[in-house]
């Protein structure tokens, strides 16, 4: 959240990686005709780079370069150094990338690290406050914050194999690890194709929710066709992952990818179809993964997965496009992990929240020993201010004063031919597998061909709707306002908590929840694969040598094995 099934898919998820690599490659080319150039930063394998900052890379590449960097410590500081570019000068960041078709490639996805804390010796990504770093100042004296590496208004940039950490929030759009900016804040799509793979993004400090690290990878105010793929995020107060702003047509695939130890797994405020989430895992967050409607972000809300055009997907054939898929969401029951504004009320103990969200398709997926919920199926009550010259209430409800606020309801979403497990062991009135609350006569939501592993009855609220809603056909059905679930709801988020200072949310008596007692962060798992392939379509140079020398083409002439 944002503060201010079968072949056929396999097949388009072919489809749609080639589209991309189509059009990367076209940018690439467009952009400049003649050959590409290698540029190398660091020493790899006892060869010296031409340059020792990404950013001295950069600035020297012309669109269409390769860039490779050698395993190191990188404190990029172009905001230190005042080299805004084009970009807003409260969007600070270490590396800014502003040329298309640029390809960013780390030798070493665990050893190429782009680190947000202060120049110097020691561990790379320090958790100590003397070492954090929190950016430049505002006209106020406050400290902007520092995004890590932003792709701001180019199209066609890749960016791969490294890891990035500690780039921390302030009073800037700050706080994001690895950003493809579009134009935050502008309403309008800025940023076409892009695609990011074999990727870390995490933060080893927090102090409060003022410094936080707020996002890992991050997508804002982009058409796509975008790509994540085999990327690892952790220990942000909002979302590990985040897309948004794209007008509700998003067109991008998230992959093989692993979201721990944040107040959200996934968030993706207003984000409609075509979006593909799969293969993937959420675990040991507070909230697993969350799709919202709110009137607060610079995209039309609601979020509504419904095809463009009244369109057929080609996943699900019918007109969802907006699919999540062969996920496995488990142990979602982390209360001791950052969290920051709404982000922060998503309720723990639970597997996956549809806040508002309509018209997704939610299938084959594992949810697993998640205490509260496995899945959540709600409406959201936005209270928050909308963007300037907005209207009062886009795509929703007004509920009137005295908080004028707008009411996201959810509906046609598809929950299809899951598996559950062991979910709901909170043991508080409602939890289970599936919850659902609705507040208008609006299209159903379905459920059907869900199954508890090892046997039995999935558990939802309300009881059997797998027998009152098995169909798909957007019919309009009454509201089913579950006021106990509501209770339940609102005793586990807080979330009315927030709208009065010094408040809380009633909990039903001998309802409990888990709650914070500290912040934990983790430090990254052992053996994050790299790319196998680190030298594969990089024009031959020093350190990626003819296929004679190198014949894996991964970077290492002395033989076979990962860079």
């Amino acid at each position: 959240m944002r503060r201010q099934a079968g072949r056929p898919g396999v097949v388009a998820t072919v489809i749609m990686g080639a589209i991309l690599a189509l059009v990367l490659s076209s940018s690439a080319a467009t952009a400049k005709s003649k050959h590409p150039h290698v540029l190398l930063v660091g020493t790899y394998h006892g060869q010296a780079g031409q340059y020792k900052t990404i950013q001295a890379a950069v600035n020297a590449a012309q669109p269409g370069d390769w860039i490779l960097v050698a395993p190191g410590d990188y404190h990029e500081r172009a905001d230190h150094r005042h080299k805004h570019g084009p970009q807003p000068s409260d969007t600070p960041a270490g590396v800014i990338i502003t040329k298309p078709g640029i390809h960013l490639r780390g030798m070493s996805r665990n050893r190429v690290i782009v680190d947000g804390t202060l120049p110097g010796t020691g561990k790379p990504c320090s958790s100590a406050a003397a070492r954090q770093d929190f950016g430049v100042k505002d006209s106020s004296s406050n400290a902007l914050g520092r995004n890590g590496i932003v792709v701001w208004k180019t199209d066609g940039v890749e960016i791969d194999n490294l890891t990035t950490c500690n780039f921390l929030n302030g009073s800037g759009r700050s706080g994001n690890e690895i950003w493809w900016n579009g134009g935050d804040g502008s309403g309008k799509i800025g940023l076409g194709a892009f695609r990011g793979t074999y990727l870390n993004a995490t933060s080893t400090y927090y102090s409060g929710t003022d410094t936080a690290a707020a996002y890992g990878i991050f997508s804002s105010n982009a058409s796509g066709p975008g790509v994540w793929d085999h990327t690892y995020a952790s220990n942000f107060d909002d979302s590990n992952y985040y897309i948004g702003a794209c007008q509700q047509v998003c067109n991008q695939i998230l992959n093989h990818s692993w979201s721990q130890y944040s107040a959200l797994g996934y968030s993706g405020t207003n984000a409609g179809g075509p979006l593909l989430i799969e293969n993937s895992e959420f675990d040991h967050n507070k909230d697993g993964f969350d799709t919202n409607s709110q009137n607060n972000d610079d995209a039309p809300s609601p979020q509504d997965g419904a095809c463009p055009n009244n369109g057929t997907s080609s996943i699900t054939h019918t007109y969802s496009c907006w699919v999540f898929r062969n996920n496995y969401v488990h142990d979602n029951n982390n209360p001791n992990v950052p969290g920051a504004g709404v982000a922060a009320a998503g309720p723990v103990g639970t597997g996956m929240s549809i806040s508002g969200g309509r018209d997704n398709t939610v299938v084959g997926n594992r949810f697993v020993n998640n205490g509260a919920w496995g899945i959540v199926l709600v409406p959201y009550p936005d209270t928050e201010t909308p963007p300037d010259n907005a209207p009062a209430c886009r795509g929703g409800i007004n509920t009137g004063p005295p908080s004028n606020g707008c009411l996201y309801d959810d509906w046609g979403n598809a929950i299809l031919n899951n598996s559950f497990k062991n979910n709901g062991f909170f043991g508080n009135d409602t939890n289970g597998d599936i919850g659902e609350i609705t507040s208008t006569s609006a299209p159903t939501n379905c459920f059907h061909g869900n199954v508890e592993e090892g046997g039995g009855t999935v558990t939802t609220s309300p009881a059997g709707l797998q027998q009152s809603k098995p169909t798909c056909n957007r019919q309009t059905v009454p509201p089913d306002p579950n006021p106990s679930m509501v209770n339940q709801i609102a005793c586990d988020s807080q979330f009315f908590a927030g709208l009065v200072p010094g408040g809380s949310s009633p909990c039903t008596p001998g309802s409990t929840y888990p709650r914070q007692s500290q912040v934990v962060m983790h430090p990254l798992p052992h053996g994050l694969k790299s790319m196998p392939h680190v030298c594969a379509g990089v024009p031959v140079n020093a350190w990626c040598p003819p296929k004679s020398q190198d014949p894996d083409r991964d970077g290492d002439v002395d033989g076979p094995g990962q860079a």
